[in-house]
């Protein structure tokens, strides 16, 4: 309907007509109350917490950014539908309102946190140190871009998310698991097993006569569903990749040279200095630090004055680029090594800055840097070659043009699969072929039909656009369609159901005190046997099956649990069970009682959260959240 629209449009009688109908549209939506589209919603609060207010812009940018980074996540963008359906909608609301109800709390408490605090958590976040190990700026930059963040957005949200930490650590202070507990875990965790088993196949089964023609046709009309032809699709699809498309071009000496002497700069080893800072709440107390400085009081001794620790004043060995303030990094880099500079105001305060240890750059040779620069322009070339193929199939799509319509025009190879189901398997059971590895193009057009104009799936940094050309709904079939797939499934069931009977007798005949190596030499397999493995244990020939059987059967006791192959079954009988040591003590034992702090803390955390939000009164706007997450849609 929209390529229709589209061609429709495309004289200028077409644009005439479609203004005229979009006019009246417009009109009635003025009629009918629509018209807060124009106007914006007529109530913007979506949630209050206390005196604290959630707008529905406000959740609406971040609803939409955190749709955006589960989408950058998978590779593929996450609709409001899938978004409602996972429940990702109520978790972002719940979220928000729980980050408001601390953010509240601590206003009421009258909670604070520095500017020089705040910049030295940001700085020693390590999702922010470059290959030095240093804070580097431009990463913290991209970092906080690439999740629509600006630097003053970031620098106000971690200063809650420290005040709302120091909240959870109060509350979860002391706390400490069971021994009990603990105890229980551990021996969960480690008790060991041993067991002998057999294994049964088709082998054991006996021989399975033919089935007559009247048992077969009882078995197919029994099992109809098993036998239906499935849906099939007809699509075709054409890839814009930097693979597909064959663009990753030879790149010249020429060329590299350029780029090179462009960024001979940037490619250098900057020079590099450990640098400390202490800040002042004034420019007059940063002063007077200054002056007891040069009377001899050293940095060092200064700083545990104040009751700051190493990391408190340390930036680490950086360069220029690496300091967040550029006033701070002026100043570091105008001193020599030992040196503490005059007061400086910067970003967060009035700070002395002093330099240790110097660390000098160096140049880099075309020679060492040239077959990395040669793959960064190739892949550059391609990206922008398959950026202005994505631009021209879109126009073209825009036009009306069919996936093999614009990709003729284009010059490019279109791919059209005439059959294939949802599992990617032609009518004749085989896999379909010409579908990349990794390319969800078959699920895709499963969830779209014919007509509809798609969206280009993003892939291995291209695109990918295809069109639904036919359906072959699923049918049933005619037992002679599928006589011989009929037969096999019998002849299985009979083995299975053989097997299930003779694993049962084994079974019932151990528990009477038969022995599992006596019956493995009348059936004429092997006695197998496995020890000393626990529950979470991947042991060679022997399916997980088998070993959570192990751990539900007593010792002496026997069971029967699936095999490996299909219609296999193996019994099996538990020969041991060892009860672990718990040394309290042990390392492996540390790891787990933090891991159960976590938990606990995390469970304690939510309920105070939860009662907080009770007293403190929460109320939800339901219309303005169906409205931001399309349940009105």
């Amino acid at each position: 309907m929209l390529r229709g629209m589209r061609k429709a449009s495309s004289n200028w009688l077409g644009k005439t007509i479609m203004a005229a109908v979009m006019g009246v549209l417009i009109i009635s939506f003025g009629i009918w109350g629509i018209a807060d589209i124009f106007r914006g919603f007529g109530q913007s609060t979506l949630a209050t917490i206390g005196h604290t207010e959630i707008s529905t812009e406000q959740f609406r940018q971040i609803y939409t950014e955190r749709l955006q980074q589960i989408g950058r996540q998978f590779g593929r963008p996450m609709t409001m539908d899938q978004a409602r359906a996972f429940g990702f909608d109520r978790q972002v609301l719940q979220q928000i309102i729980d980050e408001a109800a601390l953010n509240e709390h601590a206003r009421q408490l009258g909670l604070g946190q520095s500017d020089a605090e705040t910049m030295r958590m940001i700085t020693s976040d390590p999702n922010f140190k470059g290959v030095s190990g240093a804070f580097d700026p431009a990463r913290f930059q991209a970092t906080i871009r690439q999740v629509g963040y600006t630097e003053q957005r970031y620098v106000a949200d971690q200063r809650k998310v420290s005040l709302r930490r120091q909240i959870a650590n109060t509350i979860t202070a002391g706390l400490e698991p069971p021994k009990a507990m603990v105890e229980a875990l551990v021996r969960f965790q480690n008790e060991q097993r041993s067991i002998e088993y057999i294994k049964l196949d088709a082998a054991q089964a006996g021989t399975i006569d033919p089935p007559s023609p009247e048992a077969l046709a009882a078995y197919f009309e029994d099992h109809k569903t098993r036998f239906r032809a499935p849906e099939y699709r007809k699509i075709s699809f054409v890839a814009i990749t930097p693979e597909e498309i064959g663009k990753w071009s030879t790149v010249s000496d020429e060329e590299a040279r350029k780029v090179f002497e462009e960024r001979k700069d940037k490619l250098a080893t900057a020079e590099r200095r450990q640098v400390s800072q202490i800040v002042f709440p004034s420019i007059e107390e940063a002063q007077a630090a200054r002056s007891r400085i040069a009377s001899g009081l050293s940095f060092e001794d200064l700083a545990k004055e104040r009751g700051l620790n190493p990391a408190d004043v340390d930036l680490g060995t950086v360069a220029k680029s690496g300091i967040l303030d550029p006033a701070i990094a002026e100043a570091a880099f105008s001193l020599n090594s030992g040196e503490v500079s005059e007061p400086v105001k910067g970003r967060f305060g009035t700070a002395l800055v002093k330099v240790g240890k110097i660390e000098p750059g160096n140049q880099v040779t075309y020679e060492s840097v040239a077959p990395q620069l040669k793959r960064e322009i190739a892949a550059a070339n391609a990206r922008t070659q398959v950026a202005s193929l994505h631009d021209k199939m879109e126009d073209e799509r825009g036009g009306g043009a069919s996936v093999v319509e614009a990709a003729q025009k284009l010059g490019l190879a279109a791919v059209t699969i005439e059959a294939v189901d949802r599992s990617g398997r032609a009518p004749n059971g085989q896999p379909v072929a010409g579908i990349p590895q990794g390319l969800n193009v078959i699920s895709q057009a499963f969830s779209s039909d014919i007509g509809v104009d798609n969206d280009p799936i993003q892939f291995n940094g291209g695109y990918v656009w295809f069109d639904v050309l036919g359906i072959t709904p699923s049918r049933e079939r005619g037992i002679d369609e599928v006589k011989d797939q009929v037969e096999a499934r019998w002849r299985e069931d009979q083995i299975s159901s053989r097997l299930r009977a003779k694993a049962a007798d084994i079974v019932q005949k151990l528990g009477q005190g038969g022995k599992l190596a006596d019956e493995a030499a009348s059936l004429g397999v092997k006695l197998d046997t496995a020890a000393g493995f626990k529950r979470d244990a991947t042991l060679p020939g022997v399916p997980a099956d088998v070993i959570q059987a192990a751990f539900r059967t007593p010792k002496d006791a026997a069971a029967q649990a699936p095999g490996a192959a299909g219609g296999e079954l193996i019994v099996l009988r538990v020969t041991d069970v060892t009860e672990p040591a718990v040394d309290l003590a042990s390392s492996d034992i540390k790891k787990l009682k933090d891991a159960l702090l976590q938990g606990l803390s995390d469970e304690q955390i939510a309920e105070y959260v939860k009662k907080l939000e009770a007293l403190i009164g929460t109320r939800i706007n339901p219309g303005a959240f169906a409205q931001v997450t399309g349940a009105n849609n």
